[in-house]
C-alpha cells in the first residue's frame, strides 16, 4: 500500500494576501471610507492605533530594555495592519500587540465562527465584511506574574439589503482577561475592580453580565468530567478495555470581562465603552507586573506555569472564535498565532497536590469566583 498519497485540500481564502510596507500609513481604510472622520470605522481605527502605542510603550518601560519588532502590512483592495512583538525580554517571554483593518468576503462557516452560531438570516454565498480590532497577549517570564489578554473589535457585514448573503449588520466585541499561574488575591481583586469601574461608567449591569460571559467563554470543554471507555493494545495483540476520567471542565484563567455581537445599545455609546475598556488595560495590569516580575521562583513553579501555558494553547487552538475566524478567512498567520507563548508544557494526567498553591489555582479555574 502506498502511504505517500497526495491529498488535495480546498482552502477557503477570502482575504487578499498581505503586502509588506516600510511605513505606517495614516489610515488603512479604503478611499471611500478614508477621511470620513465622523464614521465609526474611522474613529475605531484611530482608537485602536492609539491604544497600541500606549500599551507598547508601557510594556517596554516595564521590561526595561526589550523593544518591539514591528511589521506593517497592507492588502491591494484596502485594509492592513501593524503587528508588534517583543520576544525574550527581561520581563516578557513574548508580548504581542496587533491592530488590523480588514475587508473581505466571508464564507458561511466563517460567518458562523464570527457570530458564534448559524442565524436565521444567513443565506448561502460569500458575505462582504469589514472588521477592525486590536488584539494582545502578554506572557511574562516570571510564574508569579500573570498573562494578560485583551481584544477589542468592530465588525460590519457590508452587503446591501438586496445583495446575496447576510443583511447589513454591525456589532462590537472584546474583553480583557487575566491568566495567572498562582493566585495573589489582591492582584485579582485589583484587576477585576478596574474592569468593573470601566463597565459601571456605562451600565451597572455590564460588569456582572460580562464577567459571567468571560467565565463561560474561556472554558475548556473537552472531557466534561465524565468517564469514557478506551480500547488499548496490551502489547501481545490483545485489545483490552479500560475506563478513563477526563480532567478538563475548567476555565483558562481567572476571568475579567468579555462581550460579543453587542449591538443592542446606541452605537456611539458602545464605541465609547470599547474605548474606555481599552484605556483601562494599563492601570489594570502594569501595577501587578511591577509587584511580581522580580520575585524569586523555583523550577517546580516554572514547570507549573508551563503546564498552564499548555492550557492556554489548547484553548486558543481548539475553542477560540477569533482564531477560528482568522484561519477560515485566510488571515495573516503570524498575527493570528502571536497569542501563543514561546514555550509550554503538557504532562499526561497531571494533578496538583490537594491544598497546594497550584491546586488553589486549578480549583478557581474549575469553580469561578466572585472576586469583588
Amino acid at each position: 500500500m502506498n502511504s505517500n498519497r497526495v491529498v488535495k485540500v480546498k482552502a477557503t481564502v477570502s482575504i487578499e494576501k498581505e503586502t509588506p510596507e516600510t511605513e505606517r500609513p495614516d489610515t488603512f481604510l479604503r478611499g471611500n471610507d478614508d477621511g470620513v472622520a465622523s464614521s465609526v470605522r474611522f474613529r475605531f481605527e484611530k482608537m485602536i492605533r492609539e491604544a497600541q502605542d500606549t500599551v507598547c510603550n508601557a510594556i517596554e518601560i516595564a521590561d526595561g530594555g526589550g523593544k518591539f519588532k514591528e511589521d506593517v502590512w497592507s492588502r491591494p483592495g484596502g485594509g492592513g495592519g501593524i503587528s508588534r512583538v517583543l520576544q525574550d525580554g527581561a520581563v516578557w517571554e513574548k508580548a504581542g500587540v496587533n491592530v488590523s483593518v480588514v475587508y473581505g468576503q466571508m464564507p458561511p462557516d466563517a460567518y458562523r465562527a464570527a457570530k458564534g452560531a448559524a442565524s436565521n438570516d444567513q443565506k448561502p454565498g460569500p458575505i462582504p465584511f469589514f472588521a477592525a480590532g486590536i488584539s494582545s497577549v502578554l506572557h511574562p517570564k516570571n510564574p508569579f506574574a500573570p498573562t494578560l489578554h485583551f481584544n477589542y473589535r468592530y465588525f460590519e457585514t457590508d452587503a446591501p439589503k438586496d445583495a446575496p448573503g447576510a443583511p447589513r449588520q454591525w456589532w462590537f466585541g472584546g474583553g480583557t482577561d487575566l491568566t495567572p499561574a498562582y493566585i495573589f488575591e489582591d492582584d485579582v481583586k485589583h484587576f477585576h475592580s478596574v474592569q468593573k469601574k470601566a463597565c459601571d461608567k456605562f451600565d451597572p449591569t455590564f460588569y456582572p453580565r460580562f464577567k459571567k460571559w468571560c467565565d463561560d467563554y474561556f472554558y475548556i470543554k473537552m472531557g466534561s468530567n465524565y468517564d469514557h471507555r478506551l480500547e488499548y493494545n496490551d502489547g501481545m495483540g490483545n485489545m483490552l478495555d479500560t475506563w478513563s476520567s477526563c480532567h478538563r471542565d475548567e476555565r483558562r484563567g481567572l476571568g475579567g470581562i468579555f462581550f460579543d455581537d453587542l449591538n443592542d445599545y446606541d452605537q456611539e455609546m458602545l464605541l465609547s465603552f470599547a474605548t474606555e475598556c481599552a484605556n483601562s488595560v494599563i492601570p489594570a495590569y502594569i501595577p501587578i507586573i511591577e509587584k511580581r516580575k522580580d520575585l524569586p521562583f523555583t523550577d517546580h513553579q516554572k514547570a507549573w506555569q508551563q503546564l498552564r501555558r499548555g492550557r492556554y494553547v489548547e484553548f486558543n487552538l481548539v475553542y477560540d472564535r477569533g482564531t477560528t475566524f482568522g484561519l477560515k478567512t485566510g488571515g495573516r498567520i503570524e498575527s493570528i498565532l502571536v497569542s501563543l507563548p514561546l514555550t509550554a508544557r503538557w504532562e499526561y494526567d497531571h494533578k496538583p497536590e490537594v491544598g497546594s498553591e497550584e491546586w488553589k489555582l486549578l480549583d478557581a479555574c474549575i469553580n469561578p469566583k466572585e472576586w469583588i
